[in-house]
């Protein structure tokens, strides 16, 4: 997506991908047009063309990018705050409570589909997307480490990938399923396996 020289362009290709997500969220990918577009956003043609000169599937990019961007968004302000263990409870609950409302229609998951997940543009966006979300993870695992709540012997990178991996095989079988109970216990088992973690060390 080119970026707009402007405060003013930079805002209106930001309405205009945030008009485009909702769209597609309500009338799915297949069912969306660009007119459809066009008359959320109140924009020209040639406006979205200026914008997104590569048509409906720049387009698409864009949005993605800004879903994977929610994905983070929803999780706030537990995500950056996982310095206590009822944070990270809460934390968890955010997470839940927010693929519970999501059930089983994944904006992100859906334009993946669409776009094609090895596409070297989709491909970035996924890449991003888990290298912020495990950093703030491990971020929060470095504060209860440094607050002596964990020992420092627990491998913090290893310990927030698998957290990580288990939230994402839980909205995998969540969307498969109907069903947040995975996704619940690869939770509770990964912050239970920190919290037990001192214990092991005496």
């Amino acid at each position: 997506m080119p970026n707009a020289s402007t405060a003013k362009g930079r805002a209106t290709q930001a309405r205009i991908v945030e008009g485009a997500a909702q769209v597609l969220r309500e009338r799915g990918i297949a069912f969306t047009t660009l007119d459809d577009v066009r008359a959320r956003t109140s924009t020209s043609k040639s406006q979205l063309f200026h914008y997104f000169p590569g048509g409906k599937d720049e387009l698409l990019l864009a949005v993605a990018e800004f879903e994977a961007s929610r994905v983070l968004e929803d999780q706030q302000p537990h995500l950056d705050r996982l310095d206590s263990w009822e944070s990270w409870y809460r934390w968890r609950d955010a997470v839940v409570e927010r693929y519970e409302l999501q059930n089983d229609q994944c904006p992100l998951g859906n334009l993946f589909l669409h776009i094609g997940r090895s596409e070297p543009g989709t491909r970035a966006i996924v890449v991003e997307l888990m290298r912020q979300w495990q950093e703030r993870i491990a971020n929060g695992i470095r504060t209860l480490r440094s607050r002596e709540l964990i020992p420092a012997s627990v491998d913090v990178d290893r310990s927030a990938a698998a957290l990580l991996a288990g939230i994402q095989g839980g909205v995998s079988i969540m969307m498969s399923t109907g069903s947040s109970a995975h996704l619940r216990a690869a939770l509770d088992t990964g912050i239970d396996q920190l919290r037990t973690a001192t214990t092991h060390e005496r």
